[in-house]
């Protein structure tokens, strides 16, 4: 099975917002400080959002919403991204995609 990808996907969520997903590193400090233990969120979600796939993004949907916006993965994050506030901002894209 081979994903579909859109090039304007992170364009399309964030519109010229501040989501940066692009900028992380995939380094795993944010799975390791989860207190959920989440481990597809966050860097997996972003890298979706990053190639484009929103197929499998969609297929994460209730990851997304399981995710507490505690921050705790923001602490030591090498790149600075903005988790909690890119997960905001995933959640909302969902709800419009759901709406419409």
């Amino acid at each position: 099975m081979s994903a579909v990808l859109d090039p304007g996907l992170a364009h399309e969520i964030g519109g010229s917002g501040e989501f940066n997903p692009v900028v992380c590193m995939n380094c795993g400090i944010c799975t390791a400080a989860c207190p959920m233990g989440i481990e597809l969120l966050p860097r997996r979600l972003f890298r979706y959002v990053a190639l484009g796939m929103e197929d499998r993004l969609l297929a994460e949907e209730e990851t997304v919403f399981s995710c507490l916006l505690c921050r705790a993965c923001e602490e030591g994050c090498p790149a600075g991204v903005h988790i909690a506030e890119n997960v905001r901002t995933l959640r909302r894209y969902l709800n419009q995609r759901r709406e419409s």
